[in-house]
Order: C-alpha cells, then sequence, then structure tokens
C-alpha cells in the first residue's frame, strides 16, 4: 500500500457527496490513519526502550541511586541512635 505524494483534497463535509468522492475521503483517511499508527508504533517502542533510556541517562540516574543510598544510610544510622539509647 503506497501513500500518495500529494493527496487529493478532500471532499470530507460536502454535502452531496458521490459514493465514490465517499469511497476516495475514505481511502485517505485510511492511509494517514495507517501512517499514523506506525509512527506511533516507532514513538512507543523507543520511549519504551529502558535499555536505551539507561545509556542516554545515565549520568541522571547515578546521582539518583546515591541520595538514595545516602537517604537510607541516614535512616538506618538514626535507628541505631534510638535502639541503643532505648537500652
Amino acid at each position: 500500500m503506497s501513500v500518495d505524494p500529494k493527496p487529493a483534497a478532500s471532499t470530507a463535509g460536502k454535502p452531496g457527496r458521490s459514493a465514490d468522492e465517499i469511497r476516495r475521503d475514505i481511502d485517505i483517511q485510511r492511509r494517514q490513519l495507517g501512517t499514523n499508527v506506525e509512527a506511533l508504533r516507532g514513538k512507543v517502542t523507543e520511549v519504551t526502550d529502558w535499555r536505551r533510556q539507561v545509556e542516554e541517562h545515565k549520568q541522571q540516574l547515578i546521582i539518583g541511586a546515591a541520595a538514595v543510598g545516602f537517604l537510607i544510610g541516614i535512616k538506618l544510622m538514626r535507628g541505631r541512635r534510638r535502639r541503643k539509647r532505648g537500652y
């Protein structure tokens, strides 16, 4: 199925259209929908490729992991101090 480089002007919404005009408009819409679905499929594939996302955002992930590790360390140290004081 090939897409016309210059699709014919749409007659959609014009009163008194012939059956051939309606069929042509449906065919144009079907082609455009197919093109849009393929573009969307490519975009979804790109966004959900976690390996590529990790590679592109490696520095942010390292900073985030360090921050989370630091916060967990602080939480554990506070809990340890409270347990020592309680005995």
